[in-house]
């Protein structure tokens, strides 16, 4: 554990989550923390401005008001631009040149939860130690310096946000490729993208179908999205669609579905593009980055062809600081956030969808044509609520069975054991090479962990 982890106690793996209206996801906490933003990113004389965008859950309201009135009590400025994907806003507060941007969402979770993910002025999530420091601020705010004028920012709403957003997917599309006669079953999942996406497909050729945008406030990511791509699923074999897109609640993760309606994650997302990056050679080091819970046939359908794939801890934001501190440009989670760092600066589902689809229409070739070019290992994954997240190396009798497992499966084989980032629970993650064995060992490794956590 670094310093930033000892002194972080409000941020975790993506910002700061819980269910809204309940510690931390509060007015005063947001209130707090506005104004310790614009503290942090206050540059000299010069006004701080600050994007603040959010999903379409009915708490974003209450939290984007005490957002706005803690940063423009501490003098800086707010632009508001209403529901928008989390990529969009990163994107916004980049070419906008602000100063920082604030994303109020809880991503893939229920209505009933919230969360708030800060970038810097270039589109970035912030590094540990940066979070840390603005936690240190809302314990002890500066005190106003006396004047005769009161230090008060303003809040503006940009309405074209969602338009700029559009014409950068646009963009990424290459311009000698259309969509024209493509069928696209799109699921929106009630969320941030209800707008968008059905836009950028049409406004590229293709005959969209549309689900789940119809958002209320309550019906983010209910029984639709990237969470239940089923529903898309069944929708593209009743269509005939050549690709369904599940999007989350905010967007920056994707799970696509092929012709057949067989779901497509993220790992032969990163199998498929990767790949041919490869190919054209444009692809630093030769290297994938994903995380610890890509399956190994991500790993072996790039090894395959001289490629690499190199692993970072869990979440996305994980993802991209190992790629920009090692100079590499592609990666992702299996989850479905995919990372073009030269296009974008965090994961953007719509536009790893439009990649895939671009390798379709280029290479006249349907996805689960393409998608074959890696094979899935069987893997096992267990969630479990628990109560406190004792470390692993003071729960000696779960390493024993860890270390037990890991050298029956040998070469052929993965396990990983950790706790979530954002919930309370443990995740056990087994691959190998026949299923029902390595259920077993997850099941033998969950049920000890659960009795050394009871004790």
């Amino acid at each position: 554990m670094n310093k930033a982890d000892e002194t972080r106690r409000l941020f975790g793996t993506d910002g700061i989550r819980g269910v809204a209206n309940q510690h931390p996801m509060t007015a005063e906490i947001a209130l707090s923390l506005g104004r310790a933003v614009a503290e942090r990113f206050r540059k000299g004389g010069r006004r701080c401005r600050v994007v603040i965008g959010k999903d379409t859950r009915l708490s974003g309201y209450m939290l984007e008001s005490a957002l706005e009135a803690g940063i423009v009590s501490a003098g800086a400025d707010v632009m508001l631009v209403g529901p928008l994907p989390t990529p969009a806003i990163a994107f916004i507060t980049s070419s906008m040149r602000a100063d920082a941007g604030v994303v109020i969402s809880a991503s893939h979770n229920p209505y009933q939860d919230n969360g708030i993910k800060i970038f810097a002025s270039d589109g970035f999530k912030l590094p540990d130690e940066v979070e840390a420091d603005i936690e240190r601020r809302m314990a002890d705010p500066e005190t106003p310096t006396p004047g005769p004028e009161p230090k008060i920012g303003k809040a503006i709403r940009i309405d074209d946000a969602e338009g700029r957003y559009v014409q950068f997917l646009k963009h990424s599309f290459p311009k000698a490729r259309t969509l024209d006669g493509v069928r696209v079953v799109v699921d929106c999942a009630n969320g941030a993208a209800y707008r968008a996406a059905p836009q950028v497909f049409s406004e590229l050729g293709a005959e969209v179908t549309v689900l789940s945008a119809e958002p209320n406030g309550r019906n983010i990511n209910d029984n639709c999205g990237a969470l239940h791509a089923e529903k898309v699923a069944a929708e593209v074999r009743r269509t005939h669609s050549a690709i369904g897109v599940a999007l989350d609640g905010d967007a920056d993760r994707v799970i696509l579905t092929d012709e057949r309606g067989e779901i497509v994650d993220g790992d032969p997302i990163m199998a498929i593009l990767g790949t041919r990056l490869l190919a054209r050679g444009a692809l630093p080091g030769n290297t994938v980055v994903a995380t610890v819970m890509s399956n190994l046939g991500l790993e072996r359908a790039l090894a395959a062809r001289a490629g690499k794939l190199l692993r970072a801890p869990v979440g996305d934001r994980y993802v991209v600081e190992t790629m920009r501190e090692k100079g590499f440009i592609f990666g992702g989670e299996q989850s479905g956030h995919i990372i073009f760092l030269e296009e974008a600066t965090t994961g953007d589902g719509l536009l790893a969808a439009l990649q895939i689809l671009s390798v379709m229409v280029q290479e006249e070739r349907p996805l689960s044509e393409l998608a074959a070019i890696m094979t899935r290992y069987p893997q096992v994954l267990i969630n479990f609520k628990v109560a406190h997240k004792t470390p692993l190396d003071q729960l000696p009798v779960v390493e024993a069975v860890i270390r037990r497992v890991e050298s029956a499966l040998g070469q052929d084989g993965r396990v990983l054991v950790r706790y979530s980032g954002t919930e309370p629970k443990a995740r056990v993650m087994i691959e190998g090479t026949d299923e029902s064995t390595i259920r077993a060992y997850a099941e033998e490794i969950v049920t000890t962990m659960q009795k050394a956590l009871a004790t």
